[in-house]
């Protein structure tokens, strides 16, 4: 199949995005109220590709139509291409005015709460007009498809190592120390040292779906030690405040939180090690 011959001349990005429109609302009738166009016109488009391509890209069921795997796999790459022509527009306007456009960014909610919304704050002094948008990335490691999907410009947060993705860049911004953190009346509060085997019976309050949450486990694991038990799995450090500790010696490694959620996490980071309520992650 010769790109000048049989594609480049014939198929047309509004027949990709009816296309698009089809396998989305998996009906034509409803592709053509969505494209305001008729429904002739939007199986004509589906027919003059399927005839350039040469395979059929759509099969009809009682319940509308599906995409064929032919269809999966052209609408895989046009979604794509689609992305590519949006980002070049873009480009364009940055071009034009370097101090108008959108920045994406991918980052946990502790962070987007804390490092990184002092960073927006500066960037928005030197770049007002510029539109920043913060989607949630808890668990590193998980959230890369956020960037093969073009749906964050970067992404912010801990990498597991070593870094094995070859398609993607990292870069190094600081090395960051997670701590344990317990109530100020718990029995391991003013040890200055803390033994791992100490903790395994102990329950734990921990984010959902966080990068330490596996950190955690690797490092149990690697002593020898059984995973430690879950008391409370939260959505994130902004649940912490309905969790208040009672300081009893039975709730330990827990958040104990008087108010803004950000400001007590930090406070207690903040502690050098062998201070009371916190101690280093081996």
């Amino acid at each position: 199949m010769k790109w000048n011959d049989r594609i480049g001349r014939r198929l047309k990005l509004h027949d990709l995005h009816v296309l698009l429109t089809v396998a989305e609302v998996g009906s034509m009738g409803k592709a053509a109220e969505r494209l305001a166009v008729s429904q002739p016109s939007v199986s004509k488009a589906i027919a003059d590709m399927e005839h350039t391509i040469g395979v059929r890209l759509l099969d009809r069921t009682p319940k509308g139509v599906e995409t064929t795997a032919y269809g999966r796999a052209l609408l895989r790459r046009s979604m794509g291409a689609f992305d590519e022509l949006r980002q070049g527009i873009k480009d364009i306007e940055s071009l034009a005015d370097p101090t108008v456009g959108e920045v994406r960014v991918g980052c946990p909610e502790a962070m987007a709460t804390g490092l990184m919304l002092a960073s927006i704050a500066k960037f928005s002094d030197q770049y007002p007009r510029v539109v920043i948008r913060v989607t949630a990335a808890n668990n590193m490691a998980h959230e890369f498809r956020l960037l093969r999907d073009r749906v964050v410009d970067f992404l912010v947060g801990s990498l597991p190592q070593p870094f094995t993705q070859d398609d993607l860049e990292a870069e190094t911004l600081y090395h960051d120390r997670p701590y344990f953190l317990c109530g100020s009346k718990h029995p391991l509060a003013r040890r200055r040292r803390v033994d791992l085997a100490e903790l395994v019976d102990e329950p734990w309050l921990l984010p959902h779906e966080s990068i330490f949450s596996a950190y955690l486990t690797q490092a149990f694991e690697t002593n020898g030690l059984a995973a430690p038990k879950l008391g409370v799995r939260v959505g994130g450090v902004g649940q912490c405040p309905s969790f208040q500790c009672r300081q009893t010696p039975n709730q330990s490694l827990a958040c104990r939180t008087h108010g803004p959620a950000l400001a007590d996490w930090r406070r207690h980071l903040e502690k050098p090690h062998g201070q009371p309520g916190g101690t280093d992650l081996p």
